[in-house]
């Protein structure tokens, strides 16, 4: 059994939906005090609301993290209203889709700027207050799109998916010396907002191609996100893990009958 959040305080971006959410309910579930942070305050404030229901410990803010000054005002809201910064869950992403032919400069910067760049920004905001905490943790939502896998229409999202996996490699040795620690989960097919949007065939093919034959649930990422934040994986840094039922494994679709 891991060691309890209680006390601890966890920032988590784009938490008001999808993966965010799942990774904010799980903490809070878990004893930490959890700043919900998205761009629409409103949808922050529900997913907030829907944690402190439920019995957890949560409060919204609104930030973009393209910005560097709106993700340090959240930094400082979150010691502001617990009393320090221990956790940051950089999760907040986009995925439109867009084949190379037709894809703008415009949409590929896009998605540049919100999941990579907004992953410098995010972790560079919170450096000065993980620092006093002594053990920060730093947890990255990644994919398996990009750096394992590739898929029609995901270029953009597969670069700057794999970008945040080169950038951690680096920032968890500037950050060593501070004990705070870098790590990422890589998720598969999970079920989100975004992911119903692609249609019910979509779901099934993909959960057909699945070992486990069914998709992930935000709480899957949330769990292996409250490992990584724990105690126990304080020796661990600069380290990816896979949560995808799975999926990368067969060689085809055979192999799952064989």
């Amino acid at each position: 059994m891991l060691t309890s959040l209680d006390g601890k305080s966890a920032l988590v971006t784009g938490a008001s939906k999808g993966i965010g959410k799942g990774i904010a309910r799980v903490f809070a579930r878990h004893g930490a005090k959890v700043l919900v942070v998205a761009r629409n305050l409103d949808a922050a404030e529900a997913t907030a609301a829907e944690i402190v229901a439920a019995g957890g410990n949560a409060s919204a803010f609104a930030a973009d993290i393209r910005e560097l000054d709106t993700m340090e005002a959240a930094a400082a809201a979150a010691v502001d209203r617990h009393g320090s910064l221990d956790i940051l869950c950089a999760n907040a992403g986009i995925f439109p889709q867009a084949k190379i032919e037709a894809m703008t400069p415009d949409q590929w910067d896009e998605v540049i700027d919100t999941n990579l760049k907004g992953t410098f920004i995010s972790v560079k905001a919170c450096i000065p207050a993980l620092k006093v905490s002594g053990e920060g943790r730093i947890v990255i939502t990644s994919s398996i799109t990009g750096p394992v896998t590739g898929y029609p229409g995901w270029t953009h999202y597969g670069a700057s998916k794999a970008g945040q996996l080169g950038f951690l490699h680096t920032a968890c040795i500037e950050l060593a010396r501070y004990g705070i620690t870098v790590n990422a989960v890589l998720p598969g097919n999970i079920v989100t907002e975004g992911l119903e949007g692609l249609g019910g065939d979509y779901l099934k093919t993909m959960a057909a191609s699945i070992p486990l034959k069914r998709l992930g649930s935000v709480e899957d990422i949330g769990y292996a996100a409250l490992f990584l934040a724990s105690k126990e994986a304080g020796y661990i840094t600069g380290q990816t893990i896979i949560v995808d039922g799975g999926q990368i494994l067969p060689e085809s679709l055979e192999a799952l009958n064989a």
